[in-house]
């Protein structure tokens, strides 16, 4: 028992970084090896340290990679749309000609997203920081995204309030903020519609913060249900088929 629960947590700290490039699987076996080879379970010090290090590497991965170009426009999983209050100011610019200018926007809008995300790195790491003995043990024995409702929890609300500012200049930085006030314009000078203005911002941000923890989610995940992914004889021991 003792055995199993040290190779628990050294599974749990790969599985939350299995997107980080090219992780050394040899030191993984060999510390795995060691595992195997000791009685001496490890400390809650020891627990906290190794997950910790394994949030920080996982939260890293996904927002480096939400701050890519096109990891907002061209991933269907978090590609932001004309929002949706203001669907109908979309269908109406398109009826009258005006796809490129919606289009334009769509991929700004996206840009902004992209351009945020660089900003959420600091933010998990704090979270990690302040994890306590009992959410490292929650996550540790908690469901496939337990990780990810940690760091959503602990993180959801600072991430809004950094990303809003960081949106409005990124939305002005690639021209979103144009494109809209001239989509806004072109609207309301449509004979016989409702003036519209909705908050590009909050939208933006919210939409952005939500991509960011699908990455996340798949950080954790992978390893844990993806066979292809176990490719030491420990994860395959630990989280293949029970016999």
């Amino acid at each position: 028992m003792k055995q199993f629960f040290t190779l628990m947590l050294l599974i749990s700290t790969i599985s939350l970084t299995s997107c980080a490039q090219k992780l050394n699987w040899d030191k993984v076996k060999s510390e795995g090896t060691k595992v195997l080879n000791q009685n001496t379970p490890l400390s809650n010090d020891e627990i906290i340290k190794g997950l910790k290090e394994a949030l920080t590497i996982g939260s890293q991965n996904s927002a480096q990679l939400a701050s890519k170009v096109d990891a907002y426009y061209k991933n269907p999983k978090l590609f932001i749309p004309f929002p949706p209050e203001a669907q109908k100011i979309e269908s109406t610019l398109r009826k009258y000609g005006q796809d490129k200018l919606v289009n334009d926007f769509i991929v700004t809008l996206n840009r902004a997203a992209e351009e945020a995300a660089k900003e959420a790195g600091p933010i998990f790491i704090d979270a990690v920081k302040k994890m306590t003995i009992n959410d490292g043990l929650n996550i540790l024995n908690g469901s496939n995204d337990a990780a990810t409702r940690y760091l959503k929890t602990n993180t959801n609300a600072q991430l809004q309030a950094k990303f809003k500012p960081v949106i409005q200049r990124a939305l002005a930085k690639v021209n979103a903020t144009k494109y809209w006030g001239d989509i806004i314009n072109t609207y309301n000078k449509i004979p016989t519609v409702q003036k519209m203005n909705p908050d590009l911002a909050s939208y933006a941000t919210g939409k952005a913060v939500d991509g960011l923890f699908v990455l996340v989610a798949q950080e954790e995940t992978k390893i844990r249900t993806d066979p292809a992914a176990r490719v030491t004889e420990i994860l395959k021991k630990v989280f293949g088929p029970k016999k």
